[in-house]
């Protein structure tokens, strides 16, 4: 699969109809009642529908017009938002409404999913006669309708398009990331699979200073510092990945697996759980016991990528709990 992203750029205004579009929003939790509000707030004519009407009241006051049904909500619109809880959910709904009161709406699905069901979902829509742009909206609800907001989008180019003047509604940035349905999800858990390791990192990090009594607000600003120091370290992972090459100059794995060695033991000697710091060591010993002692970290990620190979490493270490690991690697 390919993945594009290509960020929204301004358009010829000459080039575009100005009539502003009318759109709906079905689903109105956090997330659903934030697109409605920015979507108002931008003039965008909205009408909004949520199974339980009393979430629609606040945006009234903001001109939202309430639906009572999910058909009568998306009859005259240009473009739906569907916020729903999942895909499943998204798919029920849809399959609900008269097929006539779609058709001249384009259906922008930003309920999360997994790369798989978004692909499933929009050959789903498709089959249906449904124009369905997935989308996966990257900030809290906070940020949306703001100059922060990201949101991405894949599918059908045609569709994202067509609904540039209700997207940029949202805020922010719209990025395009490839025809692949699946495209905006899969980008959508990435990232959240570095947002969400980062911050677990920075809270095993403060259980293990707290167990010594050093406050969080006290470490915080050192780990700050490592934090500044990833952006660099990111484009140069990034770099070696791509050309397949791991450069032990700046680094080595063995060298590396000696510091996440007093890691580890420093959170075992603290009481601690000790699954990330056993992640860690655990992919620099399999690297090292592979022959990458002198490569850079970069070359984990073929460990990540064959779990199998690494487990097989994993089986034939020592059973006693500690690693056996070439005396050559931690010079």
């Amino acid at each position: 699969m390919r993945v594009e992203t290509v960020p929204e750029t301004e358009e010829d205004p000459m080039s575009r109809q100005h009539t502003p579009p009318t759109v709906a929003v079905l689903g109105l939790g956090p997330m659903g009642s934030a697109v409605a509000s920015a979507l108002a707030r931008a003039g965008l004519a909205t009408v909004a529908w949520n199974r339980t009407p009393s979430r629609a009241e606040p945006l009234r006051d903001l001109g939202v017009v309430v639906a009572a049904t999910p058909d009568d909500a998306v009859r005259a619109a240009d473009v739906t938002f569907a916020v729903l809880r999942d895909h499943a959910t998204t798919r029920a709904l849809l399959a609900s409404i008269d097929p006539s009161a779609l058709a001249g709406s384009v259906v922008v699905n930003a309920a999360s999913a997994t790369p798989m069901q978004a692909r499933e979902t929009t050959r789903w829509a498709t089959d249906r006669g449904i124009r369905l742009l997935a989308a996966a909206i990257m900030v809290p609800t906070p940020l949306v309708g703001t100059e922060d907001a990201l949101v991405l989008y894949s599918g059908d180019p045609d569709l994202f398009s067509a609904s540039h003047d209700a997207r940029a509604a949202l805020g922010g940035e719209g990025r395009y990331v490839g025809d692949d349905p699946g495209a905006a999800s899969l980008l959508d858990v990435a990232m959240l699979e570095v947002f969400f390791t980062g911050m677990t990192g920075f809270l095993h990090a403060a259980a293990m200073v707290g167990a010594s009594g050093v406050s969080a607000a006290r470490f915080l600003p050192l780990a700050r510092s490592m934090v500044e120091i990833l952006p660099a370290t990111l484009t140069e992972l990034a770099r070696d990945v791509d050309a397949g090459e791991h450069p032990g100059a700046q680094d080595r794995i063995a060298m590396e697996l000696a510091a996440l060695e007093h890691v580890h033991a420093t959170a075992s000697d603290a009481g601690l759980d000790l699954r990330l710091p056993s992640l860690l060591r655990d992919l620099a010993a399999s690297a090292v016991e592979a022959g990458h002692g002198d490569d850079g970290w970069s070359r984990v990620v073929d460990l990540l990528r064959d779990p199998r190979a690494r487990d097989d490493r994993a089986r034939g270490r020592a059973t006693d709990g500690q690693l056996t690991v070439p005396p050559s690697s931690v010079q």
